[in-house]
């Protein structure tokens, strides 16, 4: 380990690594929870023509992946919610719709994308610093925005029915909540990709769920586990010189398996 950290880029892995994991902990505690994962992979390839859009105007593509992840947010919620439009379809839209002005933004850029493949499938060790910042302020505005609503959400995740009883306005909390999940997922973009993001903003969580009581320590244990996963993944690919996203998500989906299987063998006895 100590030799690898003489590298500027595996410094800005591991910052990465362990930034990213706050924002997938604690949102995809929520996801889990609410059992809304699908809506998270339906942000996560919208904003794909985010990524088209940055690399038109030749700009940071996170920069356009901000506001094409949170319109997409606001409009799948807002179709479902209001416009007597089914979520899956609503999903399917947006999905299709924002793969397709990715695609044709990046066919009007002269020239070839050489970072796309990092986009689709990510790639923590070309994570520059100037994003360690922009992933280290969106950490700080999930942050700040759950402790400042953490009981409506939970209200809004548990039961939706009461909390519009008990004066939660639902709608407005559920499009803030769907407006997190969309920074999350720019956040974890850079690290695993858009195909990928689903699986790592949802096994953490899922696994932590298994280990926990409430909600609270369910977000700081799959914080953890977001937070080994990366870790894990960034040094495997660093010996077999793999690709890390994909070696992120396996040794997520193979611990996965093994709590559920023994998880269940130890239930059933």
């Amino acid at each position: 380990m100590p030799e690898i950290l003489q590298y500027e880029f595996m410094r800005n892995a591991i910052l990465a690594a362990l930034f990213s994991s706050i924002a997938c902990g604690i949102i995809g505690s929520y996801v889990v929870v609410k059992k809304i994962g699908f809506i998270s992979g339906g942000i996560a390839h919208a904003a794909f023509g985010g990524i088209g859009l940055g690399y038109y105007l030749g700009i940071n593509p996170l920069f356009g992946l901000v506001p094409f992840s949170l319109l997409s947010a606001m409009g799948i919620g807002l179709l479902s919610r209001k416009a007597n439009v089914s979520e899956d379809t609503a999903i399917g839209a947006f999905w299709a719709a924002g793969m397709a002005i990715g695609v044709i933004f990046i066919g009007l850029t002269p020239g070839y994308a050489p970072n796309l493949f990092s986009y689709l499938f990510g790639n923590i060790l070309t994570v520059p610093s100037s994003d360690l910042l922009m992933i280290l302020g969106l950490d700080v505005v999930i942050i700040v925005s759950v402790f400042l609503l953490f009981k409506e959400f939970l209200a809004l995740s548990f039961d939706e029915e009461y909390a519009e009883v008990s004066g939660v306005k639902t709608t407005l909390v559920y499009l803030l909540l769907l407006g997190l999940i969309a920074l999350t997922v720019v956040i974890l973009v850079r690290i695993v990709g858009i195909v990928m993001v689903i699986a790592l903003l949802t096994i953490p969580a899922a696994i932590a769920r298994r280990f926990s009581r409430n909600l609270l320590s369910m977000m700081v244990l799959a914080s953890l586990f977001s937070a080994l996963f990366c870790l894990g993944g960034l040094w495997i690919s660093y010996l077999l010189d793999i690709a890390s996203g994909a070696s992120i998500i396996l040794i997520a989906a193979a611990v996965f398996l093994a709590v559920h299987l023994f998880k269940g063998e130890a239930g059933s006895r």
